[in-house]
């Protein structure tokens, strides 16, 4: 297969799939972009063993395999587009493997925990799920400072932990729980006022302790906009924005995310996009 419809194939996988990610991805260069839609295709091809029928022990060899490939420095003779474009991302702009193992890792706990005892177990698993693909990303973006690597670090962590709270009801009918069980104790809500979807005034108090959280996570994360190279500070500044609104919705519902799911707009996302824009060159052309 040849290398450029490789990259065209993993594009177009991401405007499919990509949601969110979708419409901050279009601010890049296009080099850089395409290599972003490389990494995206790649995790959703891992998502999809992940989600797929196949039970839990035939995913894990899924997953192996894939870790096997990775091992293997060229991927040129690799059919698959998806590795083929991966293997050019990965030399064009220095990508350690290990962070694709990582996330591979953050997959196996996924399929063998579906419940967190506490927060450090919980962070552990959003490095693993989230972190890791911000310090791939920033690899791409280009950057100046290593404390960007931090900065990706709580960024992804603070965009994970968002996910966890709009998503609790969709997780709950997947069988898991990510809300820390003794966070939930603390609170004086258990397990089977979740089942039953009973968003009571404890759940509300869980609810708002994990917005804060995710928040405080964010005021460290988008430092990062100050440490990467100027044509990747709209993506970057969009995405947390994007997902810092998720937050306000949750907030402005009242916490309640078991009777819908929150969700942005269209409208909403775009309107986004042009405050972001806009902010972002203020700040370069002061």
């Amino acid at each position: 297969m040849d290398l450029n419809e490789a990259y065209n194939i993993c594009s177009t996988i991401t405007r499919k799939e990509a949601k969110n990610f979708y419409y901050a991805f279009l601010t890049l260069p296009r080099i850089k972009r395409r290599a972003i839609y490389v990494i995206y295709a790649f995790c959703r091809f891992c998502d999809d063993i992940a989600d797929g029928d196949a039970d839990v022990d035939e995913k894990l060899i899924q997953i192996n395999r894939v870790r096997k490939n990775l091992e293997r420095v060229d991927f040129d003779n690799f059919h698959e587009p998806v590795y083929l474009a991966l293997s050019d991302v990965i030399n064009q702009f220095n990508i350690p493997v290990e962070y694709f193992d990582s996330l591979l890792s953050g997959m196996e706990m996924d399929l063998s925990k579906s419940r967190y005892n506490n927060f450090s177990e919980l962070e552990e698993y959003c490095y693993r799920a989230a972190s890791v693909v911000g310090l791939m990303c920033i690899h791409v973006f280009g950057f100046k400072d290593s404390r960007a690597q931090q900065c990706a670090i709580s960024l992804g962590l603070a965009m994970q932990l968002t996910n966890i709270c709009r998503d609790v009801r969709d997780d709950l009918d997947l069988g898991r729980i990510y809300l820390p069980a003794d966070e939930m104790l603390r609170f004086g809500y258990s397990e089977k006022l979740l089942e039953s979807l009973q968003a009571t005034d404890e759940f509300t108090e869980l609810m708002k302790y994990q917005v804060v959280r995710a928040r405080e996570y964010f005021v460290d994360g988008m430092r990062i906009v100050d440490y990467l190279e100027g044509d990747a500070k709209v993506c970057t500044s969009l995405l947390g924005n994007l997902y810092v609104a998720l937050l306000d919705r949750i907030e402005g519902n009242g916490y309640d995310v078991l009777s819908s799911r929150i969700r942005l707009t269209i409208l909403e996302k775009l309107l986004c996009l042009a405050i972001t824009w806009f902010k972002v060159k203020c700040r370069v052309w002061r």
